[in-house]
Order: C-alpha cells, then sequence, then structure tokens
C-alpha cells in the first residue's frame, strides 16, 4: 500500500460501514475486477506512463455512477500527467473532472487531503517551472468546486496556500486580491472581526507582513503588526507567532529601537523552537546582533531556550562574535566576520548591521584606547583601528559632541588633545562658582524686593507698619 492507499484508508472515518444484503452478486464481480484494473495500471507508472495512463482512463469510463476507484484513478492521472510526463495541461483536465468527485463519491477527509496534495506539488516546483497562468487554472477550480460545495474551511486553506504561493513567488499584486478575499471571510454579517476566527486572522496577518518586510513598507508593516498584537481570541500555531515577531523585530531594527528589536526577535526564536521550524536558527542570529548592539553585557546564550544552541556549528560564529565584542577586541571581531561568510556574512539583513555593530566596537575600543593619554596622532589611531583617518575623525567628533570624552582635534595637526584631569576639574569648579554666584545674585534680588517693596509687591510691606511715620 503507497501513500496514496493510505490517504485513502485514514480518510474513510466517516463512511458507513453497515452490512447490505443482495441477492445479486455482479456488483461485488464488477469491484473487484475495478480493483485489478487499478492495481495493474499503478504497477505501470513508472515502467510505462502513457499505458498506465491509458488503463487509469479505461476505469473511469468503466464506472457508471462515480465512485471510489474512478476519483483515485484520476489522482494518479493527474499525478502521473503533471509530474512525470510535465503535461500541466492535461493534469488540470483530470483534476477538475477529479473535484466533481468530491461532492458524493468520496469521503470529506479524503478529498481535502487528495486536493491538498495535488496543490502541493503543483505550486511546489517539484517538475520544473510552471506558468503562472496554469497555477491560477487549478487553484480557481479548486476554490470554484469548493464554493460550490460549501466547504468554507477548506475555501479559507486554499487560499491561505495560494497567498503563500504567490508571496514565495514575490507575485506581490496576485497576492493582495487573495488577502483580500481572506479578510473577507473574517468579516462576519455586521462586517465585525468575528473573535472565533482570530486564529485565521494571525495567518493571513503573517503573510501581509511578510509581504511589506519584503518591500520595505515599513509604514504598513507596523500597522499589520500592531494589529496582530491586538489579536486576543485566537490559538495560532507558533509558527505563525514565530513569522510576525520575526518581522516585528525587523521593524524595530530599522528603527535603530535595538532593546525592542531583541525582545521580540527573542520571541520569534521561542516560538520558532516550539515549532521545530530551521529558521530559528536564523533568527537567533538576529538576536544575538540586536544584543550586541543594545551594548547589553549579558550574554544572550545565558538563557535556559538558547543556551543548548551555544555550541551548534551555524551558530558557533556568532557565539565567537559576542566573546569578542564583550572583550572589546576589535581586531578579533573583524577577523571572525571575515572567515565567516557563509554563516553571517550572506545573510543580506545582518550584513546590513554589521556597519552598525563594528563602528560600536570601535567607538568602545577607541575609549579604551585613548584614557592613559592627553594627546594622541589621529593616524596613530587609524592604524590601532585598522581604519582610515577620516573614519577616525569621524569617530571622535560623534564622541565629542556626545561629551563622552573632552577634548579638541587640530585639525592642522591632525592631533586628538584631551583635557587633562586638572583641566576638567578647573572647569567643573568654574562651573560650580558662576552657579553660587547667581544664587547669590537671586537672593539679593529677593531680600531687596522685601525690604522696598509695598504691599502690592512680593515683599510683605514691613515699611507700612514699621517706618518712621508710625513712631
Amino acid at each position: 500500500m503507497d501513500d496514496d492507499d493510505a490517504d485513502y484508508m485514514q480518510g474513510s472515518d466517516d463512511e458507513d460501514f453497515g452490512f447490505e444484503y443482495s441477492d445479486e452478486g455482479s456488483n461485488d464481480g464488477d469491484s473487484a475486477d475495478v480493483e485489478n484494473m487499478y492495481y495493474t495500471a499503478k504497477s505501470k507508472k513508472e515502467d510505462n506512463p502513457e499505458q498506465a495512463l491509458k488503463e487509469f482512463r479505461a476505469i473511469v469510463d468503466k464506472e457508471e455512477e462515480k465512485g471510489d476507484w474512478g476519483f483515485k484513478a484520476l489522482k494518479q492521472s493527474t499525478k502521473l500527467l503533471f509530474l512525470v510526463l510535465r503535461r500541466p495541461g492535461d493534469a488540470l483536465k483530470t483534476y477538475t473532472e477529479l473535484l466533481s468527485y468530491t461532492k458524493s463519491a468520496v469521503t470529506r477527509n479524503y478529498a481535502e487531503k487528495t486536493i491538498n496534495s495535488i496543490l502541493d506539488y503543483v505550486g511546489g516546483g517539484k517538475s520544473g517551472p510552471v506558468e503562472v497562468k496554469i497555477l491560477e487554472q487549478f487553484y480557481e477550480a479548486t476554490k470554484a468546486a469548493l464554493a460550490e460545495a460549501r466547504n468554507d474551511r477548506l475555501s479559507a486553506k486554499t487560499n491561505l496556500k495560494l497567498a503563500k504561493l504567490w508571496l514565495d513567488r514575490k507575485e506581490y499584486n496576485r497576492l493582495q486580491k487573495v488577502l483580500q478575499e481572506l479578510y473577507r471571510s473574517t468579516l462576519g454579517e455586521n462586517a465585525e472581526d468575528q473573535a472565533q476566527k482570530g486564529t485565521q486572522l494571525l495567518e493571513i496577518y503573517a503573510l501581509e507582513i511578510q509581504m511589506h518586510n519584503e518591500r520595505k513598507n515599513y509604514k504598513k508593516l507596523k500597522e499589520i503588526y500592531n494589529a496582530s498584537n491586538a489579536v486576543r481570541s485566537a490559538i495560532p500555531h507558533p509558527r505563525i507567532m514565530g513569522v510576525i515577531k520575526e518581522c516585528g523585530g525587523k521593524m524595530w531594527m530599522g528603527e535603530r529601537q535595538w532593546n525592542r528589536a531583541s525582545e521580540d526577535f527573542f520571541d520569534s526564536f521561542k516560538n520558532y523552537d516550539e515549532a521545530g521550524s530551521p529558521q530559528r536558527i536564523q533568527v537567533l542570529k538576529y538576536l544575538v546582533l540586536a544584543n550586541m548592539l543594545t551594548g547589553s553585557e549579558v550574554n544572550p546564550f545565558d538563557s535556559q531556550e538558547t543556551k543548548p544552541y551555544k555550541n551548534d556549528p551555524q551558530i558557533k560564529a556568532m557565539t565567537d562574535l559576542v566573546d569578542a565584542y564583550q572583550r572589546r577586541e576589535v581586531h578579533a571581531a573583524e577577523k571572525i566576520l571575515k572567515d565567516n561568510k557563509a554563516t553571517i556574512m550572506d545573510d543580506s539583513f545582518i550584513r546590513s548591521y554589521i556597519g552598525e555593530l563594528l563602528r560600536s566596537l570601535r567607538t568602545q575600543y577607541l575609549i579604551d584606547l585613548i584614557k592613559p593619554y592627553t594627546r594622541l596622532e589621529l593616524a596613530f589611531l587609524a592604524k590601532q583601528l585598522n581604519v582610515d583617518t577620516e573614519e577616525v575623525e569621524e569617530l571622535l567628533i560623534g564622541l565629542i559632541l556626545e561629551g563622552r570624552i573632552e577634548g579638541r582635534i587640530d585639525q592642522v595637526a591632525m592631533r586628538l588633545e584631551l583635557e587633562s584631569k586638572h583641566s576638567l576639574q578647573k572647569k567643573r569648579y568654574g562651573a560650580l562658582d558662576k552657579w553660587t554666584t547667581a544664587l547669590d545674585s537671586i537672593h539679593s534680588t529677593v531680600i531687596g524686593k522685601n525690604h522696598s517693596g509695598g504691599r502690592g509687591d512680593y515683599g510683605f510691606g514691613m515699611s507700612d507698619s514699621f517706618g518712621p511715620d508710625r513712631w
């Protein structure tokens, strides 16, 4: 028994197994003949697919009423035509004929499994590139049959499958049309989102948020992200939440909100890990990147969830990078990035933030380097950092403007001149002296008003009560 027959047996849960007795044995004999024809044709699939196709057709023609064996023969014919003989147009014809059997000839479960199986290999590219027009025709035929059968649940699943297909193919205009249809299916009679369809709504959001992420439309991405967070009555698959949180993390990274990005990547990783998705490894790399950009001293691999992946071959380079970052070893970090292009730099998202990461690391390294000195040549600093003098000058200007170092750059001599400790203390005392003088001035002004002001003044008007005229 192959997978097709196993699906058939598993899909027969709702069949009636009551016994009916009849004096006529011809039906049993015909059924046995058709069954033999089916397995004979099936045995020829690999060696003589064309002959197998003819014999499967003979089974369909032999049945006076649509039945199990005709359905199975059409299923095998569709598979042969699409995957083996590479004739998608003919496969569409047999598939359309098969759909007419789903109303009454086979159980609902078996029909749904068959439809899902066919749509999976039609859109999966197993037979090579397939024209978009052919794909659309397969799905349109499916949706028409399901609408006629009023199978709303499978209609929604089919549309979700089609939306995922268009997303993978970057057919965004087609994807948007399917998304609109999916959103309509979540609306009730009063055009309000039904709470019981919250899970389906999150699946739709997951597809749309990926589209906006790929198109870098961060304004719409944020709208969908916030809408997904507002859904309460849902029990989504962890993979769906993994997708939403991953895109949310990327959105926060674009806004340079490293802490919020780190939180979302961590949630995404946990969901992917629960779902057993391989995407957890990639998101773990994003989590490490965001954590380093926060400047946190906490090692992201110290948590219970991430610790088992610390020595994973795909993660080892990121683990080493974290160690180098926390030790402020900029040269070691650069070497790790250079030696691990496949596991780090090949990801375009990580690559877009490596410059930011190195800048942060070089800044910290620079602060530690200049601490013992009062005067340093820019050329010396550039050599230590292994960058050009222009970049060193840019880093130093940023540090001076942020108040992280006290000094100035002599652009003629190309030298950094730092304020000495004594000079800094002198400046602080000078500022305190000015502050004290200002307070004295305010105090004198208030006292003066108290002694000279009338009742309408801010003073107490003591001259009116105790002046010389009263004595």
